[in-house]
């Protein structure tokens, strides 16, 4: 079957980039996570502070998981996960500044977070057909349905470029509140900028992965024109 050859290298990369950036985000998150700021001020009791006030707060809820921690713009809630919430180590602040980030973007209007949001149900649609159509165009040697399947495909690779500025966006703004609402000392911020930057090298790899699987599959469609 197609999915056993050569091109199967090219994936190679962006898994071990993949695999890497896991292992960095969760030795950086414990590593972090054992350092606790002067403060005492826990990571709820931050974001309260950073987004809870103001003419439209955020609401700060309590969700169950592990790093599950998000900001869910419909709802205007910002969730913070077990090991975040009500934790004042270095990690746990920095991992809801950096929510209370998106939150920021959401209330500015930030571009890429609304074209981000925008192009989700497209891009959830064709990550789901992207496959099903370039493998029966494959198994018919119909042109047209593997270069749709292409293109779907292809969805996922703007959703990644998309969403790295974006995640990006959210760590600078995350760094720039606790500074300025000066909450953490400079060696604390140092902290979350690693915890941060180690969790934007999961976005990076995002982005190769999918601009490889793209490249494999286009790969695979000229091969079977020859």
């Amino acid at each position: 079957m197609f999915y056993f050859d050569w091109t199967m290298l090219l994936m190679l990369p962006g898994l071990l980039l993949g695999l890497w950036a896991q292992f960095k985000v969760k030795r950086t998150f414990e590593e972090y996570s054992r350092v606790y700021t002067r403060s005492g001020l826990t990571a709820d009791q931050v974001s309260q502070k950073l987004v809870g006030g103001g003419s439209h707060p955020v609401r700060i809820e309590h969700v169950a998981g592990n790093l599950t921690d998000h900001y869910d713009p419909q709802a205007n809630v910002l969730r913070l996960s077990d090991q975040v919430y009500g934790s004042s180590s270095v990690a746990a602040v920095g991992v809801a500044a950096h929510e209370c980030g998106h939150a920021m973007q959401q209330a500015d209007g930030y571009t890429p977070l609304k074209l981000r949001s925008a192009i989700v149900p497209v891009v959830n649609i064709g990550s789901h057909l992207y496959f099903p159509l370039f493998f029966a165009g494959i198994l018919f040697s119909w042109e047209p349905l593997m270069n749709i399947g292409i293109l779907c495909f292809a969805l996922t690779l703007v959703f990644s470029l998309v969403t790295l500025p974006v995640e990006l966006n959210a760590s600078n703004r995350a760094v720039a509140l606790l500074q300025s609402g000066n909450m953490m000392s400079a060696d604390e911020l140092a902290g979350v900028r690693k915890v941060l930057n180690a969790a934007a090298l999961t976005y990076v790899a995002a982005v190769v992965s999918s601009a490889l699987q793209l490249l494999r599959l286009v790969l695979i469609s000229r091969s079977r024109r020859d």
